[in-house]
């Protein structure tokens, strides 16, 4: 029986490489007939209905599987990542009270809960975690990489460097290592990885993905050391090896954002229970200062900051049941037209009601939320947006200089950057055209420059007493985990001379197609 179940795997995992879906559904719905028991045919049925775009089958296969409460480690690792795609947190959580002790679990799998928890901005979780794991093998590259990553995001750097100068130390070929050192302090003339970094991308064979890593890193440390040549050389380097790995169309934003502004849109006509916390929607352009705002907000006592969460991108996928790459496309625009934006606001809220410890109002700072603005609207008839402004070079170039995982594939080009900006901005008149009111434009420079009554007016807008907290974004203690994870700690400071300034030759293209 378990060779059939095996052949059955394998053929359903050809037929979906082939695209065949109804044919790989076929295949594994056999599979689950002749093992009902068994968290495989299940957990490779949600990747296959994720691929065929059903966003509901997907997810109703997963908790599936995770009914089945699979013991194997192997099959634990691909659920728990299942699960994050689908926000299923307490199901995640329910996988990691089942473990063993953890002295029993394995390095890898504890990796993977670790991974999981810090997405959803548990660090202090996620680190006990990696603890156990050095704990086993004091050595291990990848645990020296995970934890001093969660290391930087507690603002913990000196243990953060400590664990990644051992990881190079034993695996000098680990890219994302040198990478993360490089982002840890300002590097110096005394003390930097400059030579260390070139001979690794000297290394022949190199993925695209570790060039991409050892280039922004490369940049970053000239950029430190003033060579400002040599560090757009290696700017230029990492943006091709990063974009040759990502698809990405200018056109097909352009057709979004002209669904958005052409689909129809109402306010909102139900209420929520006045019971249910605030949601403060932070959102803008990547880069734009979200996380500096979203820690002013978190040191006021009643606001609980969440970080960048996709709930919301969640609750409209599982409304308008189409899995998709982004937080939204075109599909999703053309069936939000008959969804009930009551029960996404309901869905909402319930989940993330187990972050809040009571808070009155929280923070949901997912920028890209800004394609979501009228849904959002709909669905939270109490929603607080705030959308932060920053200048179009400097914003843009900031963009084109910070290495993002698989998000923000327009990121990596001048031509392609400053269209995706355009749209942007386009898309953000609409909104305020059409939902007056309901959206407060934050300035970056002004914050930055006196941000005492730019948090006046903040707090005002979202129902908040100011409180003099609110002017320091190092007061929150909570763990920062975006690309802002340093800079946030330095507290606020407004930049004499932009940095793109150093680069504005080589940034020519991107200024002029900025100014059309």
């Amino acid at each position: 029986m378990d060779q059939n179940i095996d052949s059955l795997l394998e053929r359903a995992e050809r037929l979906a490489a082939m695209r065949d879906f109804a044919h790989a559904r076929h295949a594994l719905q056999a599979a689950q007939t002749l093992a009902p028991d068994d968290a495989r045919a299940p957990l490779q049925l949600s990747y296959v209905e994720s691929l065929d775009g059903r966003y509901r089958a997907a997810r109703e296969a997963a908790l599936r599987a995770h009914a089945l409460r699979p013991r194997s480690e192997a099959q634990l690792h691909e659920l728990v990542r299942r699960l994050r795609t689908f926000n299923e947190a307490e199901a995640i959580h329910d996988c990691l009270r089942r473990l063993p002790p953890l002295r029993e679990v394995g390095i890898p799998l504890l990796l993977t809960f670790a991974a999981q928890l810090s997405y959803l901005n548990r660090q202090d979780d996620a680190l006990a975690l990696l603890d156990e794991a050095r704990r086993g093998d004091p050595d291990y590259p990848p645990t020296l990489v995970s934890r001093g990553q969660v290391l930087t995001y507690l603002g913990r750097f000196d243990e953060a460097e400590a664990d990644l100068m051992r990881c190079v130390r034993r695996a000098p070929e680990l890219a994302a290592a040198w990478w993360a050192l490089s982002r840890l302090r300002r590097q110096t003339p005394e003390s930097n990885h400059v030579d260390a970094i070139r001979a690794q991308l000297s290394r022949p064979g190199r993925r695209a993905d570790d060039v991409a890593l050892l280039a922004f890193a490369l940049h970053k440390e000239y950029d430190d050391l003033g060579e400002f040549e040599a560090a757009w050389h290696a700017l230029e380097l990492g943006c091709r090896a990063k974009r040759s790995t990502l698809r990405y169309s200018a056109s097909e934003t352009r057709a979004l954002v002209d669904a958005l502004v052409a689909a129809p849109t109402w306010s909102a006509s139900h209420e929520l229970a006045a019971s249910d916390a605030t949601p403060i929607f932070i959102v803008g352009m990547h880069r734009s200062g979200t996380t500096l705002l979203e820690q002013l907000l978190a040191a006021h006592p009643g606001v609980a900051a969440l970080g960048e969460l996709y709930d919301f991108t969640s609750c409209m996928r599982e409304a308008t049941d189409r899995h998709c790459r982004g937080v939204i496309d075109a599909t999703v625009v053309e069936r939000a037209v008959d969804v009930d934006f009551a029960s996404v606001g309901r869905r909402y809220l319930d989940g993330v009601a187990w972050r809040l410890d009571g808070a009155a109002a929280f923070t949901d700072k997912l920028p890209t939320n800004f394609f979501h603005v009228g849904h959002i609207c709909r669905a939270l008839p109490r929603a607080k947006i705030l959308h932060m402004r920053r200048d179009a070079v400097e914003t843009c170039f900031s963009n084109l200089r910070e290495l993002f995982s698989d998000a923000n594939p327009h990121s990596y080009g001048q031509h392609e950057l400053a269209d995706y900006h355009g749209q942007y901005r386009r898309l953000m008149t609409h909104w305020h055209a059409r939902f007056p009111g309901r959206i407060l434009d934050i300035d970056y420079a002004a914050l930055t420059a006196d941000p005492e009554p730019v948090m006046r007016w903040v707090a005002a807008f979202c129902g908040l007493d100011f409180t003099p907290a609110m002017l320091d974004p190092r007061g929150s203690g909570r763990g920062v985990a975006t690309a802002s994870a340093v800079q946030v700690r330095e507290g606020v400071s407004a930049r004499a001379v932009p940095k793109w300034r150093r680069y504005a030759a080589s940034l020519e293209p991107l200024r002029s197609a900025l100014q059309t």
